[in-house]
C-alpha cells in the first residue's frame, strides 16, 4: 500500500541522507500497518505468511496481550530479503515514523553488507510462502494432528545446526584415484633388499601390529559419522528413517533455522549499527526543532538498560561510538597499549580521523562474538557500569558479585556463543552396534538444562525411532542420558 504523502517525504529524505552517509542497501518496502496487523506479521517471524502452526498463534496472542496492556510496543520489524521489507505502525506519532525508518536503513545496510549474512536466501519471503503450501499440502495427505505433531518434534531440534556451517567448505570423498581394496587391506612391509634378511626386519610381531591398525582405519572409515557432526538436523535428514514428507518438513525447519541464524548471532551489532545510525541520521539531519523532546524521549527509552539486563541497542552504540573515538585519535596499536599513564591515555589524541572507516570495517565482518571480544575492555565496562551479578538469598535480591571486567567479558562472551546455547553434536549413529543415537555436549562453559536435555532426547526419538543416548557433564563427572521411547535413564562415566 502507499504511504501517506507526509510520511513518504520523511522516507525520502531519510533514504538519501542514509545514502550519503554511505550506507549501502537494496530497496526498502515500507508498509503501514495497525497494531493488530503488526502482531500478526510479528507473530510470522516478519513474514506475511507461514506454514500452520500452533506457536504462531500463540506468539500473536502475546504480542497482542502485551501491546493491549501496555507491557510492550513494536516500533520497528525489518526482514533481511531483497528487496528488504520493513513495517511502520500508523499509530506512531510522526518523529516516531522517521526515527524507524532510519533505524531500518541501518539494518538494510547490515543484512546486505555483513559477512554472516551473505549465505542467507535474499528471497526468503518467496520461500516461505512456498513453504506454507508444501506443509499445507501434507496436512490435506496427513492430517491435522499428525503433521503438527511431527512438526513440534522437528521446532524443538531447530537450534542443533551448526551456526557456522554455511562458511565450511566440505570436501566429499571421492571414488576416483582410491586404492583398491586388496591394495588398501595389504599389510605395508619394511624393505629388506634380501629374502633372508626379511623375517628379521618385518618379524611376525610388527606385521601383525601393521594389521591391527588397518584394521582400525577402515573400521574407522565405516563408523557414521566419521567426525563429530555438529549440524545434527542435516545429519538426521541424511539417515534418519523418516517418510518423504517427514524429511520434507525437517529440511524446510532446517532451512528457516539458517536463515534467522545470523540474526541471533549478530543482535549487538545489528541493533548497535542501526541505533547508531538512527541516532547520527536524526540529530545530525532529519530533525526539526520541535522534533527534539520527542526523539530524545524515545531514543532514550530504546536505550535504556535496566539493572541486570543487557539491552543489544545500549552496549552495541557504545561499543560502535567508542570505537570511532578510538580510531579518530589513535587510541589503538603498540604505543598506546604500552603506555601506563591513564592521564595521558585520556588525553590521547593523533588526530587520524580514522572512526568512520573502521566502524564500517567492524560492520562488514564482525558477528557478536567477535565484536565483544576485539572491543571491550576495562574501560568501556567502567563506563557502562557492566558487572557480574547474582542472587543473594540473605537479601533475597540481585548485587553485585564481581567487578572484574575480564569476568564480565568472559560471561558476555558464554552467553553469546553458540547463542548461549549447549553446542551437541552427534558422534555415532550405530551406538553398541544397535543403530542407536550417541550425541555428545562439548562442555564450554554453558551447563546443560537436564529437562531440556530429556525433552529433547524425546524429540530426538521420535525422529530417529531408535534408542538415543547423550553425553555430557553434571558435578564435573561424566553422565549418560538415555532415552528408549519409554523411559529415561541416567548413568555416571
Amino acid at each position: 500500500m502507499n504511504l501517506p504523502p507526509d510520511i513518504e517525504r520523511a522516507r525520502h529524505e531519510i533514504e538519501a541522507h542514509a545514502r550519503q552517509y554511505g550506507l549501502d542497501f537494496y530497496d526498502v518496502v515500507f508498509e503501514l500497518l495497525d497494531y493488530d496487523q503488526l502482531n500478526e506479521i510479528a507473530a510470522y517471524g516478519g513474514f506475511p505468511t507461514r506454514y500452520p502452526h500452533w506457536r504462531f498463534g500463540m506468539d500473536y496472542e502475546e504480542l497482542s496481550k502485551t501491546y493491549s496492556w501496555g507491557l510492550s510496543k513494536i516500533y520497528e520489524l525489518v526482514i533481511n530479503n531483497n528487496p528488504v521489507y520493513a513495517y511502520l505502525m500508523k499509530s506512531n506519532a510522526p518523529v516516531e515514523q522517521k526515527l524507524v525508518m532510519a533505524h531500518v536503513f541501518g539494518h538494510a545496510d547490515f543484512f546486505k553488507n555483513n559477512l554472516w549474512f551473505s549465505k542467507t536466501n535474499r528471497r526468503m519471503i518467496d520461500a516461505m510462502a512456498n513453504h506454507a503450501t508444501r506443509v499445507r499440502g501434507h496436512i490435506d495427505r496427513h492430517g491435522v494432528e499428525v503433521v503438527e505433531d511431527f512438526i513440534d518434534a522437528c521446532l524443538s531440534l531447530e537450534n542443533l545446526i551448526d551456526y557456522h556451517g554455511p562458511f565450511i567448505e566440505r570436501l566429499e570423498r571421492k571414488s576416483r584415484g582410491e586404492e583398491p581394496e586388496a591394495e588398501a587391506r595389504a599389510v605395508p612391509r619394511l624393505p629388506s633388499g634380501r629374502s633372508y634378511m626379511d623375517r628379521y626386519i618385518n618379524p611376525p610381531a610388527y606385521l601383525e601390529e601393521q594389521k591391527a591398525r588397518i584394521s582400525e582405519k577402515e573400521k574407522q572409515r565405516r563408523k557414521v559419522p566419521v567426525e563429530p557432526q555438529r549440524d545434527v538436523l542435516q545429519f538426521l535428514l541424511d539417515h534418519a528413517p523418516l517418510e518423504n514428507w517427514e524429511r520434507d518438513v525437517l529440511s524446510i525447519v532446517r532451512e528457516e533455522a539458517y536463515y534467522f541464524a545470523p540474526q541471533g548471532m549478530t543482535k549487538v551489532a545489528n541493533e548497535g549499527w542501526a541505533a547508531y545510525w538512527h541516532s547520527t541520521i536524526m540529530t545530525q539531519r532529519a530533525l526539526s526543532d520541535s522534533e527534539v523532546i520527542d526523539f530524545a524521549d524515545q531514543h532514550s527509552g530504546a536505550l535504556a538498560m535496566a539493572p541486570g539486563r543487557l539491552n543489544p541497542y545500549k552496549v552495541g552504540i557504545e561499543l560502535f561510538r567508542e570505537i570511532e573515538e578510538r580510531w579518530n585519535k589513535g587510541k589503538f596499536g603498540k604505543e598506546y597499549e604500552e603506555c601506563d599513564s591513564l592521564e595521558e591515555r585520556r588525553r590521547w589524541d593523533r588526530k587520524l580521523g580514522l572512526g568512520r572507516q573502521k566502524i564500517f570495517e567492524v560492520r562488514k565482518i564482525y558477528n557478536d562474538v567477535m565484536f565483544i571480544d576485539a572491543f571491550v575492555d576495562q574501560e568501556f565496562c567502567d563506563r557502562l557500569k557492566l558487572y557480574n551479578y547474582g542472587y543473594d538469598s540473605r537479601s533475597g535480591r540481585y548485587v553485585i558479585v564481581d567487578r572484574d571486567w575480564k569476568k564480565v567479558k568472559q560471561r558476555l562472551l558464554f552467553q553469546l556463543t553458540n547463542l548461549g546455547q549447549p553446542i551437541v553434536q552427534v558422534t555415532d549413529a550405530n551406538y553398541a552396534n544397535r543403530g542407536e543415537l550417541y550425541l555428545s555436549h562439548r562442555f564450554e562453559g554453558v551447563p546443560l538444562d537436564f529437562e531440556k536435555a530429556r525433552d529433547t532426547l524425546m524429540n530426538l526419538h521420535r525422529v530417529w525411532r531408535r534408542p538415543v543416548h547423550l553425553e555430557t557433564v553434571d558435578d564435573d563427572r561424566g553422565r549418560l542420558l538415555t532415552y528408549d521411547g519409554s523411559e529415561h535413564k541416567s548413568t555416571k562415566l
